[in-house]
């Protein structure tokens, strides 16, 4: 069967005006092809839709029916051609996005999560939590559309932009005579020989070598004494007394009892931000818009 979403319209209209000759002025069209249009029509429904008479037209039962079905079509159609448009401006659809477990943290993420909810409340947002090198498979694999991630290295495959370069700060118990030396900032040499509370290599968190890395640098092999797989528990063991670490500054806002944070006098003592995603696969019109905001903002 042959009907074309014309068809409908045509026939939408003469049942509306209940005349042929207001329906073609309507449809801007001349009255013989809107009757033949209508004949036709008839002919591939197999049934009589309009009552014919000189004066106007009226539906025939049949006709009853299929006007309710033809207002369902259409809207449906229209319904679907917003949708699709909507989609092709980022407006609707889905959204994957990694982060790392402090990015929540990171007020320009946060904020940028925010506003993008704010003017895109038809996007859904699917977040997962995971570390930056467990975001590279599903990044590879399109599972995520973006990963905000600290920076490590990637495949070819994989791009990323810089979001931003965060400070890292030395965890201390408040008690700790780091903490009550009066000094706002430290030096790496002043953790050298400190009881060090870290992430474990196994969890696969880019901190542990990039941290490890800048302390190596600086000449200090730390005294790893507990080793985790959160940074929140990072922050609780130093609470207990147990040690001492580095984390992003981003974690500052996480207030514990016992635990006070101090900057590190350093000129190394800072980790990127990344937005990374896929070199191969073409960002969606909602991945570009996070994007944009993210990058945009101050």
């Amino acid at each position: 069967m042959r009907i074309e979403i014309r068809h409908l319209k045509y026939f939408i209209a003469v049942a509306e005006e209940c005349h042929f000759g207001r329906a073609a002025e309507r449809l801007n069209i001349s009255q013989p092809p809107l009757s033949q249009q209508i004949q036709a029509l008839e002919v591939e429904v197999g049934a009589r839709l309009l009552e014919r008479n000189n004066r106007n037209v009226s539906l025939t039962q049949a006709g009853e029916l299929f006007l309710k079905e033809c207002y369902e079509i259409v809207e449906h159609l229209s319904q679907a051609a917003e949708n699709a448009a909507r989609a092709h401006r980022g407006e609707l659809g889905n959204l994957k996005i990694g982060f790392t477990s402090s990015a929540p943290f990171i007020s320009l993420v946060a904020s940028s999560l925010f506003i993008f909810r704010q003017r895109f409340p038809l996007v859904h947002m699917q977040m997962r939590e995971v570390n930056t090198k467990q975001q590279i498979e599903p990044l590879l694999e399109g599972k995520l559309d973006i990963g905000v991630m600290r920076n490590t290295r990637l495949p070819e495959t994989l791009t990323h932009q810089l979001l931003l370069r965060e400070p890292l700060v030395a965890v201390l118990h408040q008690n700790h005579p780091l903490a009550t030396s009066g000094r706002e900032r430290l030096k790496f040499s002043d953790l050298a020989n400190q009881p060090f509370v870290f992430f474990s290599r196994e969890v696969g968190t880019a901190l542990h070598d990039e941290i490890l890395t800048l302390l190596k640098n600086a000449g200090i092999t730390p005294y790893i004494t507990q080793e985790v797989g959160e940074a929140m528990t990072i922050v609780g063991l130093v609470s207990a007394g147990l040690g001492v670490s580095i984390l992003p500054a981003s974690f500052t806002r996480i207030k514990v009892d016992g635990v006070c944070y101090r900057y590190l006098d350093e000129e190394t003592a800072f980790t990127e931000v990344w937005l990374a995603y896929s070199k191969n696969r073409p960002l969606s019109a909602q991945a570009t818009a996070l994007i944009n905001l993210m990058i945009a903002q101050p």
